[in-house]
C-alpha cells in the first residue's frame, strides 16, 4: 500500500515547465520599478542608465536566442562552421562591452546602473525562483 502512495507522490510532484514569457514580463517589472526606483531615490541619470541597462538586457536575451537558435539549427543541417558561429557569439560580448565602454567614457549616465540594469534578467530569474519556491511550498496536497 506504501508503494501505491510514493508512485502517486512522485507523479504529482512534477515540476511545471519554465515559462520565457513570464521571466520575460518579470524581467520587464524590474526593469521598470528599478528605472522607477533610482529615478526617484537617486537621480534621473541613474534611472535613465537603469533603463538603458534594462534595454541592453532585452537586446543581449534576443540576440543570444537567435544566435542559439541559428546554431542548433546549422548543427542539425549538416552544416556547422564553428569558428563562424563562435565570432557571431563573441560578437554580442563585444558590442555590449563597446556600449558599456561608450558611456563610460562619455558619462552620460551611470555605469553602475547600466550594469545593474544588464542585471535585470539575473533578477527576474531569482524572483521566479523564489515564486516556485513559495508556490511549491504551499501548495495543497491531497491525502
Amino acid at each position: 500500500m506504501s508503494e501505491a502512495t510514493d508512485n502517486n507522490d512522485t507523479e504529482q510532484q512534477t515540476p511545471t515547465p519554465i515559462s520565457n514569457r513570464r521571466i520575460l514580463w518579470l524581467m520587464a517589472a524590474v526593469v521598470i520599478l528599478g528605472g522607477l526606483a533610482g529615478l526617484i531615490f537617486v537621480s534621473g541619470l541613474f534611472g535613465l542608465g537603469f533603463f538603458i541597462g534594462g534595454i541592453l538586457s532585452f537586446v543581449n536575451y534576443f540576440w543570444l536566442k537567435s544566435s542559439l537558435k541559428k546554431m542548433f539549427v546549422e548543427t542539425t543541417d549538416g552544416e556547422y562552421k564553428p569558428h563562424y558561429s563562435a565570432a557571431r557569439y563573441l560578437a554580442r560580448y563585444l558590442s555590449l562591452a563597446a556600449i558599456l565602454l561608450i558611456i563610460f567614457l562619455t558619462k552620460t549616465v551611470s555605469v553602475g546602473a547600466v550594469i545593474l540594469g544588464l542585471a535585470s534578467f539575473a533578477f527576474a530569474i531569482m524572483i521566479e525562483a523564489f515564486i516556485r519556491i513559495f508556490t511549491s511550498f504551499f501548495k495543497e496536497k491531497e491525502i
